[in-house]
């Protein structure tokens, strides 16, 4: 079945893949328009990730210019959209005028989930049935005309389905197929699913955070997630560098397990060199003092003094010059060794001042230092505004939205936010049509078979 489908992808398939280094995608949609001033205009991404790992990662890839195509279950689509609340309510109706027998309704939902809205923008959506002969064909006519699949299913899962990397390779030798699972393909855990927290938890991450005398803390987003999707997010443009060259696509085997491993950095080079083994310091630094948060009168704010420049700057800020000279702070190592002696001596000084006052004492003291603020006060940050890092952007059907835009600025390139996160199979006619040509009867058959869903909108 699997090579009948892959014979039959084969020959439907229409549009030529693009190169990095050579001809680009000339689809005729004005999503692929939008993306013409990006660094990655042309690359076209089939995007079979759901949750965050998966979705950050190619909506990273949206940001640089490249059109995402987002396949989604028809009736639940990404698992994100019902995570809520907050839910962004729709401003206007949804379903349009019905345009005909294959068209349906959409589902409801309580309206755009902030989850689901903060890693999806700049992506098409499409309503694909995998586990259908109709939904496999789809999938696979896509991979053909694709640059880059990245999935995030457990490893075998989509081999089920035909739509494995070595099934894929033989339709479109220059794909790069990135996979990103929990352990990665390989070992005794491989078949496990991958979550974030569990990942935290396994790999170390939660051991080391957290207060001295408290219990293993979580990091307050999933940051391993994130890292994974910023990891696989390079590893797939220097696999399209590298397809330049040789002229053949790549597998990327990531995972949440190695990400968070590496993400240890000196911590775990401690262990791997020293042979020492890690502690929680809550927000303080193991070889540097002072180097953490202090409470103040209504707050508490973050100062590091990381030589002894540093320290005697301080130190003068808070009218005790004489600090720097007493033999129990003369060096760092003789700070950290009397650590708890210098953090009660700055903490009395701290203590009776508000966070304004102290923000006010350490202003051009030449050392780091800021306010420990809410979420509420990082947007309304003065360099925050000042270099537009939140975008509003207009949703069709949810209004207007805000999301935090790309974190780079590029000189010669336009990366920004060009479309919003799509509605649940938005753009299925249009990519049937435009990306792989598909005829009215195509349509017809992909439709009424079950394999794809076209909705109603207005």
């Amino acid at each position: 079945m699997r090579h009948r489908l892959l014979a039959l992808a084969t020959r439907r398939a229409r549009a030529p893949v693009s190169m990095l280094s050579r001809a680009r995608h000339h689809s005729t949609d004005s999503a692929a328009k939008d993306t013409a001033a990006g660094p990655l205009a042309g690359i076209r991404v089939l995007d079979l990730t759901r949750i965050l790992a998966g979705p950050y990662c190619t909506m990273l890839l949206g940001d640089l210019g490249a059109q995402v195509i987002k396949v989604e279950h028809p009736t639940r689509g990404d698992d994100t959209r019902a995570w809520g609340p907050p839910f962004k309510l729709y401003e206007h109706q949804l379903a349009g005028t019905n345009r005909g027998p294959l068209h349906k309704d959409p589902p409801l939902f309580p309206g755009e989930s902030a989850y689901y809205l903060c890693v999806n923008r700049n992506k098409q959506s499409i309503a694909v049935d995998m586990k259908t002969d109709e939904g496999r064909r789809i999938l696979i006519d896509l991979a053909r005309n694709s640059d880059v699949l990245v999935e995030n299913y457990v490893p075998g899962k989509l081999a089920q389905y035909g739509l494995s990397y070595e099934e894929l390779r033989e339709v479109n030798p220059r794909l790069v197929y990135a996979s990103i699972t929990g352990y990665g393909s390989t070992g005794p855990y491989s078949g496990r699913p991958g979550y974030d927290v569990i990942i935290e938890a396994e790999a170390g991450l939660m051991y080391i955070t957290g207060e001295e005398d408290g219990g293993p803390v979580k990091v307050g987003v999933a940051v391993t997630d994130i890292m994974t999707g910023l990891y696989v997010h390079g590893a797939i443009m220097a696999a399209l560098i590298s397809r330049a060259s040789t002229g053949r696509g790549q597998h990327l085997d990531a995972s949440l397990l190695q990400t968070q491993v590496s993400m240890l950095a000196n911590i775990g080079s401690n262990y791997l060199i020293g042979g020492v083994e890690a502690q929680r310091w809550g927000t303080r630094h193991a070889s540097i003092a002072p180097y953490q948060v202090f409470g103040t009168k209504d707050g508490s704010i973050c100062i590091g003094a990381g030589n002894n420049k540093q320290f005697s700057s301080l130190c003068h800020r808070l009218r005790q010059p004489w600090l720097p000279d007493d033999p129990r702070f003369r060096t760092n190592s003789d700070r950290v060794k009397n650590r708890t002696e210098l953090v009660a001596i700055i903490n009395q000084t701290l203590s009776a001042m508000t966070t304004e006052e102290v923000l006010a004492m350490l202003e051009g003291c030449g050392l780091p230092y800021g306010p420990v603020n809410s979420v509420a006060q990082t947007f309304a940050h003065p360099q925050v505004l000042a270099r537009r890092v939140v975008r509003e952007i207009e949703h069709p059907f949810a209004g207007k939205i805000r999301v935090a835009g790309p974190a780079v600025e590029y000189s010669e390139s336009a990366v920004d936010v060009r479309l919003p996160p799509p509605m649940l199979g938005q753009h299925t006619e249009l990519v049937l049509r435009s990306v792989l040509g598909y005829s009215d009867q195509q349509i017809e058959r992909a439709v009424s078979s079950g394999g794809a869903t076209m909705y109603n909108y207005k």
